[in-house]
């Protein structure tokens, strides 16, 4: 199979954060493969104008935009290119570069419009050639047009993934916006109307109403659902206000319409909820502020991820096949044909314009119309009414294990839906040290009202080893408070207590209950998930002060050694690394030897004597008990001589600080939900086993409990099965020591 000459890569339509990211991404991969990449400045404006719009690129000219939001090399609309003479005039100039393959990072008409072009690409070469613009054995040395492409859009609307390019920082920056809006709506007592970015896709509505505890979110695929929905919104707005909340918030996506398909307006919100409660209402219209912003850890690395799978897709492409777009489903990179995916993305418009919105939610996909259910059951102002013929549990709900960000979004959830279930749900005081002692109190809808966007633990949260006598305490206190079943929120130290729980069951009848574990913990280092609550909070600031840490070096020749947390993982380190363009990341999974000590620093060296600036190491704090950050501090400042200067940051625990990210409130939110369900249907017919919950392959997945212990490697806390790990090698591609720049 004939690899391609050169690689030219685009950006084009809307910008989206992550796309620089991207770029950087198949740069760097190109050259690692040994293939000439080029830029093609200003989209399918500067693939038709040539000249100097089409740029070879090196790995330095990528260096320093990782984190940038935008699109460093441009995007334009081009009616040239929409003509037949435009795309003729771009095929030579591609050509004149040796281009036959190419990375279109865009919207769905972006990619329609490559496709078209690709699909020209023979009779454009044989029209130029017959008009003597081209060599004809040039045109018979590249008969075909290679082609791969990413969605760049924060809308979140391509079908073929389920998260596209800048929909997270997006998502970053309305709830950002939302909190800060809830504050001074409370202070008030006043309600807001928030609009937000969603032609014809709701997600960064609903997700963010989910994410910041809305009263309601108008999305297009799904509609009031009934005629008279403004009475039903004031009566909702109405019934909060008796209870007690002191603010309204209520999002709208732009696109969003009624049944009939009338535009639902931010103001159209306005008049009615004026109307409906005689107070003050303000509309807030975010506008441009959600494309922009430094760009969040998780938009990074999808990015710099299908960036490297969009190279070794192209490479892999025979002449011949259908284009592919490279995107994540179910936390995996995958590719799948173009065009099927942008028909399919077109078909859920087609829906919306004829009105069709049951079959736009299904398009949407599953984990869509659940969220949407999810939100109408948090919004409400109290628990549906109990129905007589289920029955009526006694759930408890505690944190264990250190705090870790979304310990609150998932309390909050778990307690409103099992009230909404009809259960009595109870919450334990200071994790398994509460539950000894007793410290269990009855909550209600409003006990748990406003920790959405709560970082820490309002519970409390400790350590504690179980004992024979702790185990005693505990049974009394499970009998004494009649607890139908435990829904524990924590890390390992909490698996490792419920576990115990679980053994003791023969010395004590009363711990006969089903028990339920959500992974909460920055470390992402508990069995049955591969992602925990916490971690991407945690990452997004490990990101935010690596930034800042940079910036800081630019003036000078420096480089720094910075440690996070993780324990005995090091997914911190690695993904942090990614997401940061470190060039050497060290993780206890690998160890530090002698020799890629030595190998480092003869790589430092000679990069800062090419004309480097700044050196990242990022490590993670168990590493190597030996080589520690100070260690790798001493040893990088003294080869280091008068080439650079060194110092040291170890990040601490403001890593397990701050408020949840977007990311971590909505699966915080959705393990919660299925957790609860789980639990109570554990509890009512006994046929589920105690169970730990996580997300597997993007699904929400339930491992029996009493297999934890087998699923951690012996005498290390961390899991067998670490898939994350897989993202080492284009982590090392990243990392590749640029040559110097040629004069």
């Amino acid at each position: 199979m004939n690899r391609p000459d050169s690689i030219g890569v685009l950006t084009s339509g809307g910008d989206a954060p992550g796309m620089n990211a991207a770029v950087r991404a198949v740069v760097r991969t190109a050259l690692a493969e040994g293939v000439d990449v080029y830029a093609i400045y200003e989209g399918f404006r500067g693939m038709v104008e040539g000249g100097d719009a089409i740029r070879p690129m090196g790995s330095h000219d990528v260096g320093g935009i990782l984190h940038r939001g935008g699109t460093v090399i441009g995007t334009a609309r081009s009616d040239r290119f929409r003509t037949r003479d435009g795309r003729r005039q771009a095929a030579a100039n591609l050509l004149a570069h040796g281009i036959d393959a190419l990375v279109v990072i865009g919207g769905d008409g972006s990619l329609t419009g490559a496709n078209l072009f690709r699909s020209e690409w023979p009779e454009l070469l044989e029209e130029l050639v017959e008009a003597g613009e081209l060599d004809a054995d040039v045109a018979a040395a590249h008969p075909h047009l290679r082609l791969t492409g990413m969605v760049g859009s924060i809308d979140n609307d391509m079908f073929g993934t389920d998260m596209t390019i800048g929909a997270d920082t997006a998502l970053h920056r309305i709830t950002e916006a939302i909190d800060a809006i809830h504050a001074t709506a409370a202070s008030h007592q006043r309600s807001f109307v928030v609009e937000v970015m969603g032609r014809n896709c709701g997600y960064l509505a609903l997700m963010s109403a989910l994410a910041t505890g809305a009263n309601w979110a108008f999305i297009p695929e799904n509609p009031p659902q009934i005629d008279d929905w403004e009475a039903s919104l004031q009566s909702m707005v109405r019934a909060g206000r008796r209870i007690g909340r002191r603010s309204n918030l209520v999002v709208v996506a732009e696109g969003a319409r009624d049944l009939h398909g009338e535009p639902i307006t931010a103001d159209r919100v306005q008049k009615i909820l004026e109307e409906g409660l005689g107070e003050d209402t303000r509309v807030t219209i975010l506008g441009h502020v959600q494309r922009g912003g430094a760009t969040s850890a998780f938009d990074r690395n999808l990015s710099t991820q299908c960036g490297y799978h969009a190279v070794q897709e192209l490479l892999r492409l025979g002449p011949d096949e259908e284009p592919k777009l490279i995107g994540i489903r179910r936390n995996r990179i995958t590719s799948s044909p173009l065009m099927e995916a942008v028909e399919r993305t077109h078909a859920v418009a087609d829906h919306l314009q004829r009105q069709e919105y049951d079959e736009a939610m299904l398009l949407r996909g599953g984990s869509f119309a659940e969220s949407f259910e999810t939100l109408r059951t948090l919004v409400r102002a109290q628990p549906s009414p109990p129905i007589d013929s289920e029955p009526s549990l006694r759930l408890a709900v505690l944190h264990a294990g250190g705090p870790a960000p979304g310990m609150n979004t998932a309390a909050r959830a778990a307690v409103r839906v099992g009230l909404d279930r009809g259960h009595t749900m109870l919450g334990v005081q200071r994790g398994f040290k509460g539950l000894r002692d007793g410290d269990v109190a009855q909550l209600d809808w409003m006990s748990v009202s406003g920790w959405v966007s709560r970082g820490g633990a309002e519970l409390g949260t400790s350590r504690l080893v179980l004992g024979a006598d702790e185990l005693a305490a505990i049974a009394r206190t499970v009998e004494e408070q009649r607890i139908d079943g435990l829904l524990m929120i924590g890390g390992l130290s909490g698996y490792e207590a419920a576990h115990a729980l679980l053994t003791a069951r023969d010395e004590h009848p009363a711990l006969d209950l089903p028990i339920v574990c959500l992974p909460a913990t920055i470390n992402n280092d508990v069995p049955g998930t591969e992602l925990s609550i916490g971690v991407d909070t945690a990452l997004n600031s490990i990101v935010s002060d690596v930034d800042k840490i940079k910036q800081s070096a630019v003036a000078s020749r420096r480089c720094f050694v910075v440690e996070v947390m993780g324990k005995s993982s090091g997914y911190l380190a690695l993904t942090s690394g990614m997401a940061t363009g470190a060039e050497r990341i060290y993780t206890p999974e690998e160890g530090i030897t002698l020799d890629a000590l030595q190998d480092h620093v003869r790589g430092l060296t000679e990069s800062f004597r090419n004309g480097q600036s700044l050196g990242l190491v990022i490590r993670a704090e168990e590493a190597d008990e030996v080589y520690t950050t100070p260690f790798l501090w001493a040893l990088f400042e003294k080869e280091g001589g008068n080439l650079f200067d060194v110092r040291q940051a170890i990040l601490g625990h403001v890593q397990t600080g701050g408020n949840p990210s977007p990311f971590d409130r909505i699966q915080a939110t959705r393990l919660a939900v299925r957790g609860v369900d789980y639990l109570v249907e554990a509890a009512v017919d006994r046929g589920l086993a105690s169970a730990v919950g996580g997300l597997v392959a993007g699904k929400v997945a339930f491992t029996p409990l009493q297999e934890v212990p087998a699923l951690l490697r012996e005498r290390e806390e961390r899991p067998t099965d670490v898939p994350w790990f897989s993202l080492r090698p284009i982590a090392d591609v990243m990392a590749r020591p640029a040559p110097p720049p040629t004069a």
